[in-house]
């Protein structure tokens, strides 16, 4: 599947139908316990994204990509950074918008569509939480090619981590129509992820995050 394909399918997903799920994990309304386990290991990763950050930010100008319901935009203003919060789906762009602070508000632009766009200017760095994990081997890299010609400094992404488990599920769900169902995320091993990038940048790994039925690899790329 294309990168475009891909992306309008996980726009459908998350503009459409999963928009309420996605409110209610993100803040602190309760959830089942699968979810919880869900929350508290995006919690962690965003934590460890961003403590690859400095952690003074002012004057500096970030791209939270697949910015989602506003957490990772809300850490990153609070820093001081010049952030610019963009996420394929409006729903999830409104609620992080309504859920930002007033004292925050001036140093967070939002915008709705293809987080990879040149609109969107350059960065100093490059924050993207879960937002390439639907995609390809090749999509990432291009992904990461073309945000690392316009940030200066770094790109800190997760993948889905190549585990057995991950694996598993991966081709079990192959097996089966998704038309009413979330995006398959794609499984990466880093060490082939930074052998497919080495011509273009250095690929770094930031760890892991198993946590129940959360399980992401944080990586950081600088062009």
């Amino acid at each position: 599947m294309s990168y475009d394909a891909t992306r309008d399918r996980v726009e459908h997903y998350f503009d459409r139908t999963a928009t309420k799920v996605w409110e209610r994990l993100t803040s602190d309304a309760p959830v089942s316990r699968i979810r919880e386990t869900v929350r508290k290991g995006r919690d962690q990763m965003r934590d460890k994204l961003l403590s690859a950050l400095p952690s003074d930010l002012n004057g500096v100008r970030v791209l939270d990509a697949g910015c989602g319901a506003g957490q990772m935009t809300q850490e990153l203003a609070q820093r001081g950074a010049d952030v610019v919060a963009v996420d394929i789906s409006p729903s999830l762009v409104k609620i992080a918008r309504d859920r930002l602070p007033e004292h925050l508000r001036s140093r967070v632009t939002f915008a709705s569509g293809d987080m990879l766009s040149a609109d969107h200017g350059s960065f100093d760095h490059v924050i993207a939480m879960d937002s390439l994990i639907y995609y390809t081997e090749s999509d990432i890299r291009a992904s990461l090619s073309r945000l690392g010609e316009r940030t200066r400094g770094s790109i800190a992404f997760t993948v889905a981590p190549r585990t057995p488990l991950l694996m598993t599920m991966w081709y079990a769900g192959k097996a089966f129509p998704r038309s009413d169902r979330s995006p398959v995320m794609i499984p990466h091993g880093s060490a082939r992820l930074s052998k497919t990038v080495s011509d273009i940048g250095q690929l770094n790994d930031l760890g892991r995050v198993n946590c129940g039925f959360y399980i992401s690899q944080a990586l950081e790329f600088r062009p």
